[in-house]
């Protein structure tokens, strides 16, 4: 697995400036052979993070550990996994055949056949350098790189950026197929929730460089729930007095929206805890409805102080 304990990495001083921490205490555990999502707002530290695992520099604080050995000034730790930056102009001076002899200098166990395959597959020359290829082919040929090197864990960072959604989701599919044949961990950053949605087992939201939680998928939509109430006591009519109220019997609500004489509530709970404390307040009607994973990060960003609309962008 790997394991990130108590993790905060300040830029401030090699910087020669004076900044918050761009991670600040992060905690989090990767098993083996999941595939794992990273969101958060822009700038949230989501790369900052994807780096520090790689063992590109270290943290400022904590420590980060590769099955149990700290990567950073480890090769042995390093061959364990293969990062897919968001950017790709450290490559353009290379074909893809000179960027596969280097890696198999890198990576034991690299496969040609694997790598070939795979550019066949997407119908990428291998003899062209990639300074003419477009954003999408010059990702696509990188991660074809990093699955090439059959490491145990792979990560990409924003890799389906640039991508149309026909090659998008042939990538998708040969990806995952490489992750389950192998028994690989895929780490991957996105900003489209849907897609994360699709493909991810689990998920960490990071804002700001503090991590607000972490957790399989089905266990994060299991916690929130979404009511819709009537209430016919005007004491609720104001939302401040209505949030008040449910803290008071132990529900964190995070959005409450009226619509004519609904009123919309979105609490940290599960389904039966929120419906069973809101009766207490002897609703005409209450019902519960699921959120989908884009509604839980976005309603738990808002309650952070940053806007659904900049998240999404």
């Amino acid at each position: 697995m790997i394991e990130i304990k108590n993790v905060t990495m300040n830029f401030s001083e090699s910087r020669k400036t004076v900044q918050p921490p761009s991670l600040s205490n992060v905690t989090l555990t990767i098993p083996e052979g999941c595939i794992f999502g990273f969101l958060g707002s822009n700038g949230a530290g989501k790369s900052t993070l994807m780096r520090l695992m790689c063992g590109i520099y270290p943290p400022t604080e904590g420590e980060i550990a590769i099955d149990g050995e700290s990567v950073y000034d480890n090769p042995a730790a390093k061959e364990k996994i293969f990062f897919v930056n968001d950017e790709t102009t450290q490559y353009i001076n290379y074909t893809a055949e000179e960027l596969r002899d280097f890696y198999k200098g890198a990576y034991a166990g690299f496969s040609d056949s694997v790598f070939e395959n795979i550019m066949k597959a997407l119908n990428l020359p291998l003899d062209k350098k990639l300074s003419v290829f477009s954003k999408g082919m010059k990702r696509q040929t990188v991660i074809s790189l990093g699955l090439a090197a059959n490491t145990k864990y792979l990560m990409l960072d924003e890799a389906f950026d640039g991508l149309d959604p026909a090659v998008r989701r042939l990538i998708k599919n040969i990806i995952t197929d490489h992750i389950c044949e192998n028994s690989a961990s895929l780490i991957v950053s996105s900003h489209n929730l849907t897609e994360i949605s699709e493909i991810c087992d689990s998920a960490m939201l990071i804002h700001k460089g503090e991590l607000l939680f972490s957790d399989e998928l089905d266990n994060l939509r299991s916690g929130y729930t979404k009511l819709q109430a009537v209430l016919r006591d005007p004491l609720y009519a104001e939302d401040g007095v209505l949030k008040a109220k449910l803290s008071g019997l132990g529900l964190e609500v995070l959005d409450i929206t009226a619509v004519g004489s609904l009123r919309q509530i979105i609490v940290k709970a599960g389904e039966d805890e929120a419906k069973e404390k809101m009766s207490e307040l002897s609703p005409e009607i209450v019902e519960s409805i699921p959120l989908t994973l884009e509604e839980i990060f976005v309603y738990v960003l808002e309650a952070k102080g940053y806007g659904s609309t900049d998240f999404l962008k």
